[in-house]
């Protein structure tokens, strides 16, 4: 009865260690840009600065801009060699190459069935993953042929987010965290409880709300706090086992401890 005793403390106390995500500080930075675009595993900067969209290697930085399209409205590198950016003013998506130029161009106002676009993300091969803010439904749209693969079932409460990878994509909405597949068949739902945005890497979930970040590991549904200094949080990213988080002045980096 004893063993048995100091066997559940043990498993009690084990469980209690694993109820959060801990990290260790690495460095910081000073930085000044409009807004971090992405940080990619060879320490590629994207950003964006006065609405120029920038792309920062060791020894080179190049640019696009295309200002008649009005304000960026996000810009997705999860493909680096077909970079999506989205002008939701124009109703517009331009997909650039990995040296930031024009190889493809979606003007939705010009097509049919005419969609008004809220968010993208990025899709396989020649897709993106759509909202139609008219429907309130998912599309994982095919622009070379300008037909839709896959649509979700409509969605009832106002969308916050959208990230994908090339098999999955998650809808941030005021009411759930959606996970779809590339079908668009749905394959989980969660209960939203006040996150504002996500970050998606290698299938695992990071969530934001205020300035404290949140963990949700692929094929869980078990949302952990992560431990981490008092920090205003303009933007976050993480890329592997590393988080960024960006102030508005300087560039914080933290190893991610998820094991």
């Amino acid at each position: 009865m004893k063993n048995l005793l100091y066997f559940l403390l043990f498993v009690s106390f084990f469980g209690f260690g694993q109820d959060q995500i801990e990290t260790k500080f690495i460095s910081k930075e000073k930085l000044s840009v409009q807004s971090i675009v992405d940080i990619d595993d060879f320490g590629v900067l994207y950003y964006i600065n006065s609405n120029i969209f920038y792309k920062k290697e060791k020894v080179s930085v190049i640019s696009y801009n295309n200002l008649q399209l009005g304000n960026i409205y996000s810009i997705n590198t999860f493909n680096p060699l077909k970079i999506n950016v989205f002008y939701n003013d124009f109703n517009s998506v331009i997909i650039l190459d990995n040296r930031l130029a024009e190889i493809f161009k979606i003007d939705f106002n010009k097509y049919k069935p005419f969609r008004n676009v809220s968010q993208i993300s990025t899709g396989n091969d020649n897709t993106i993953w759509l909202f139609n803010q008219d429907t309130q439904q998912l599309e994982l749209y095919d622009y070379k042929s300008n037909k839709t693969r896959a649509t979700t079932l409509p969605v009832v409460s106002q969308v916050l987010d959208l990230k994908s990878n090339f098999n999955e994509c998650w809808l941030l909405t005021e009411n759930y965290i959606y996970r779809y597949n590339y079908f668009g068949s749905l394959l989980s739902k969660i209960k939203n409880n006040g996150f504002s945005n996500l970050v998606e890497n290698n299938g695992d979930l990071f969530l934001q709300k205020g300035n404290k970040l949140y963990f949700l590991k692929k094929e869980n549904d078990t949302i952990l706090p992560i431990n981490m200094p008092e920090l205003l949080i303009k933007q976050f990213l993480v890329t592997n086992e590393t988080l960024y988080i960006y102030n508005e002045e300087f560039l914080h980096k933290y190893q991610l401890i998820t094991r």
